[in-house]
């Protein structure tokens, strides 16, 4: 290879990792395009908040801790990401995992998973892995997005009918089965709150579309509780006050042995963060045309979990829907995703002695639709349909992550779909 050759090639490897804020800004930035991403940044921000908090509870972790990573990991994605249109932040396929870290070895263990996580995603972008993370099968993509649906719509159940459940087990079985147990603590205000709140998104969803649905509907529930002095559970009653502004960086100490006992869950937090992120970035290409560059992505997604740990947060990726909802809201550069975490930080600052009065049965009914979109049960029948061996990948990975765990649902289900063809190459 001439010296020629290899200095164009280098110098398209580095473009591979160029941010797309560099792209877009190097296109020309003037007052419209300012315009449209004050608008689009500030849209997405009140879709984001209440989605922030509810996602953070429903983890096992204070919300605030939500808000924290919507700004922190949002602005970064957006600075350093691939993707010109990505919203970063806490996401539902998370939750689970999340949970579990958290559960079994608080969030200080949950922060050193972050770490290894983080780093996990850097070392894949820069080791090109982008282009093959993205083509994960659609039956294991589906499987476990609806199976963690039908574990975070079991988490909420409690908190929906207001039940004071003493110890609330990690499984869906044991929850469900602990929530039947404290059904004598069946709170009619909590649950008339979640039924009201599931009914206003609903109605505002059909008939004004445009509206901040999600975060109308928890003002109005906080508002209700403090007027009406409901006696139901809420974020102060809960988790206390909520801070105004972002922590000081603080990270935990920790040894070898911790990251030898974390690097399962780390490696479940790099694996959900690297698919879930790129394929919010696809969908984000297909609505506008663009293209993403997945390898920066990756490396952006990964500095950014590293970030939110460092910060208080919890795990981010691409949101599809506030994705979805930043270019419908007319986002011409990634300038609205810091927009939209600058804003979330105002909000932060201005009203966190009000979100104390925010009902638990209010977010639960914010979560309930959440995992609504996220099972996508249209999606789910049309695999269904598809050959026998997409039957059995879909079932395998829905079934392991609902009653077993969802780093072995994706381990087997990836399994499954490679099989056929590893079968064929052999058999050359």
């Amino acid at each position: 290879m001439s010296s020629d050759t290899l200095t164009i090639s280098r110098g398209a490897a580095s473009r591979l990792f160029v941010p797309k804020l560099v792209t877009a800004l190097g296109e020309g930035y003037g007052l419209e395009r300012a315009k449209a991403d004050l608008f689009a940044g500030l849209t997405v921000s009140v879709v984001a908040l209440p989605l922030s908090l509810a996602l953070a509870i429903a983890s096992g972790v204070a919300p605030e801790r939500g808000l924290f990573t919507a700004a922190v990991a949002g602005a970064i994605v957006s600075l350093l990401g691939g993707s010109r249109f990505q919203i970063a932040g806490p996401t539902g396929a998370f939750v689970v995992v999340v949970a579990g870290i958290v559960a079994k070895f608080g969030y200080a263990g949950l922060v050193v998973a972050m770490l290894m996580a983080g780093a996990m995603l850097i070392a894949a972008g820069l080791l090109r892995l982008g282009t093959y993370i993205q083509y994960v099968s659609m039956p294991v993509v589906t499987g476990f997005t609806t199976g963690i649906a039908v574990v975070i719509f079991s988490s909420q159940i409690g908190d929906v009918l207001g039940l004071r459940v003493a110890h609330a087990p990690a499984d869906p079985v044991g929850r469900l089965m602990a929530d039947a147990a404290a059904m004598g603590t069946f709170n009619a205000a909590a649950f008339a709150i979640a039924i009201a709140t599931l009914g206003a998104i609903l109605l505002a969803r059909t008939f004004a579309p445009r509206l901040p649905v999600f975060l109308i509907a928890i003002v109005l529930a906080g508002f209700s509780v403090w007027a009406f002095a409901l006696p139901v559970a809420t974020i102060g009653t809960r988790f206390g006050g909520m801070p105004s502004a972002l922590p000081a960086p603080h990270l935990p100490s920790f040894g070898f042995a911790d990251l030898r006992k974390l690097f399962l869950p780390a490696f479940t937090l790099f694996a959900l963060g690297g698919i879930e992120s790129l394929l919010s970035a696809v969908v984000a290409d297909r609505l506008t045309g663009r293209r993403h560059r997945a390898n920066c992505e990756l490396v952006a997604q990964g500095i950014a979990n590293i970030a939110s740990a460092v910060m208080g947060g919890i795990p981010a990726t691409g949101a599809i829907a506030r994705t979805a909802t930043n270019i419908r809201a007319g986002a011409a550069t990634p300038v609205s995703g810091v927009i939209h975490s600058i804003a979330i930080l105002a909000m932060m600052a201005l009203f966190a002695p009000l979100a104390a009065y925010i009902p638990l049965a209010a977010l639960g009914a914010v979560l309930t639709i959440v995992c609504w979109n996220m099972a996508e049960v249209h999606v789910f029948a049309t695999v269904l349909g598809r050959t026998p061996g997409d039957r059995l990948v879909l079932m395998t990975t829905f079934l392991l992550t609902v009653f077993v765990d969802l780093s072995i649902a994706i381990a087997v289900g990836v399994a499954l779909s490679a099989a056929p063809s590893l079968f064929r190459r052999l058999r050359l």
